[in-house]
């Protein structure tokens, strides 16, 4: 049974954050007690649109929004990817008949652009496939309760005909060409065995805070970032042309306040099917004209995995329910048949705040060990061999020496870091995942993390960091880089397995 299920969650439409981007820390021993607060009225956006029913394709759920701007993208030159398949022309304009169809699906609709213009010209590329497509919502477990439906519910199959990944990376390109170039990054082999006859099953990860557009432009004071660079009508495409370069087979993003709007109806016409959670208390409602709430998404390539089971988990400490949540999704590869099983998560924010983070942290790990361990499974001679091998993408908001790291590195569950690939001792952290200048001075840390299951994956190529020098002396985000945090991209592969078998429900 293929089923979208919560954990840990009763999910408020809205409601004031506990002040996550602007508090001081209180004390370590106040830190999880302010959490059993209740949230205020709900607050959520009015920007937010309900659908109706029977608009083809994308997302028509509570939370679901989707503007159409029949405008065509422009786009910058010189990209690096070279991975081609043509598959259509992007600038191909809708047919009368077309037309007419999102006339009248949008009769009695009413169209809302919130911050940052998130009606996004990308559509235009991606409206021949909404015709041909039928509302399928994914389905529920049993306990779930249909007047309250999950914020991800609603989530659809991909287009028939998918988008052409490199015409939408060169439109991207064009329309940021009065910017600088990317940062350019090369991938690392980390010096494991890897088995090259088996190239076609390698599977490229990439984990990446994205930065919230409401707290880019109304909180976080980047103070030598102008607004100029952060704005969505352009800072959008440095975000895709981010993922279309890299073009991974699972993504897994936080702080997504334009999912319904812009990523997952463009990623959908790319193949991909996403599940995204929101933040019961978003401090993306405290900015006006937000977009709602942020969250963690996670995105898969349908060609290559089918979906087992997705699960949202509002994370606990001391089992109360806290503001910060995950994404659990279990796959399984067509290529090789096996199940891998991927979260998405992020953690608190803000030093003084340790103690729940470590809480959150045990908390998510309680809830993957019970999601890939089945009663009486095998054990290892280290720990807990899971039935289905794991990888955890998060802003974990933790330097390396913090608990909750530690948890992790230590886990029964047998994890790794995979970004130590990169350090020549292979024991090492990168010296920064973030690198921001905010009023209270530079920040220059790593707070990013991509674990995997050490005993079923292989890494066979990490993305080095930019250099200093490429990041510039007003750090991030700017002008060419959307995020104050840098994307972690990964390819792993399965490692061989003697009599290997998995069953399937």
């Amino acid at each position: 049974m293929h089923a979208h299920r919560e954990l840990n969650g009763n999910y408020p439409t809205g409601g004031q954050s506990p002040g996550e981007k602007e508090m001081e820390p209180p004390p370590a021993n106040a830190a999880i007690a302010m959490y059993h607060q209740s949230p205020a009225a709900s607050r959520l956006s009015s920007s937010l649109l309900t659908l109706p029913k029977e608009l083809p394709a994308f997302c028509a759920s509570t939370h679901g929004m989707l503007v159409r701007n029949p405008g065509l993208l422009n786009s910058r030159a010189g990209s690096p990817y070279y991975s081609v398949t043509h598959i259509g022309n992007l600038n191909n304009k809708p047919k009368k008949h077309e037309i007419q169809t999102w006339q009248k699906c949008f009769a009695d609709s009413i169209a809302v652009c919130p911050m940052g213009s998130g009606a996004s010209r990308l559509y235009s590329s991606l409206t021949q496939t909404l015709v041909n497509n039928s509302t399928t919502t994914t389905p529920l477990a049993h306990h779930q309760d249909p007047q309250h439906p999950s914020p991800s519910q609603g989530c659809h199959s991909p287009p028939e005909y998918p988008a052409d990944p490199l015409e939408l990376l060169r439109e991207c390109e064009e329309a940021l060409r009065d910017r600088p170039p990317r940062l350019l990054r090369a991938f690392i082999s980390p010096g494991e065995e890897v088995d090259n006859s088996a190239t076609q099953r390698t599977i490229r990860v990439m984990q990446w805070n994205i930065l919230a557009q409401a707290l880019g432009e109304g909180m976080d004071s980047f103070v030598n970032c102008p607004l100029e660079a952060l704005n969505w009508a352009e800072r959008k495409y440095l975000i895709l042309e981010e993922i279309l370069t890299y073009r991974p087979h699972i993504l897994c993003l936080q702080e997504v306040d334009h999912y319904y709007d812009t990523f997952q109806p463009i990623l959908a016409g790319l193949g991909y099917r996403g599940n995204f959670c929101p933040k019961p208390w978003s401090p993306c409602l405290d900015v006006e004209g937000n977009n709602g709430p942020d969250g963690c998404a996670l995105f898969y390539d349908e060609a290559r995995f089918d979906l087992v089971d997705s699960v949202n988990v509002r994370l606990c400490a001391v089992l109360i329910p806290t503001n910060q949540v995950a994404v659990v999704t279990t796959l399984r590869c067509r290529v090789t048949g096996r199940r891998l099983c991927v979260a998405v998560t992020h953690l608190k924010a803000r030093s003084g705040w340790e103690c729940l983070r470590s809480a959150q942290g045990s908390d998510l790990l309680r809830n993957l060990t019970t999601l890939t361990q089945s009663p009486g499974g095998p054990s290892g001679p280290t720990g807990i061999v899971p039935d289905t091998p794991l990888l955890v993408c998060g802003d974990f908001n933790a330097v390396p020496s913090e608990d909750v790291y530690q948890r992790f590195a230590s886990s029964p569950l047998i994890l790794d870091s995979a970004y130590k690939r990169l350090s020549r001792d292979g024991l090492s952290e990168p010296a920064y995942t973030t690198w921001k200048i905010r009023p209270t001075g530079e920040c220059c840390t790593t707070l990013d993390y991509i674990w995997y299951s050490r005993e079923a994956f292989s890494v066979d190529a990490v993305l080095d960091m930019p250099t200093e020098e490429q990041i510039g002396p007003n750090r991030l985000p700017s002008y060419n880089y959307p995020s104050d945090h840098l994307s972690l991209v990964c390819d792993f592969s399965f490692k061989k397995q003697e009599d290997h078998m998995d069953t399937f429900d």
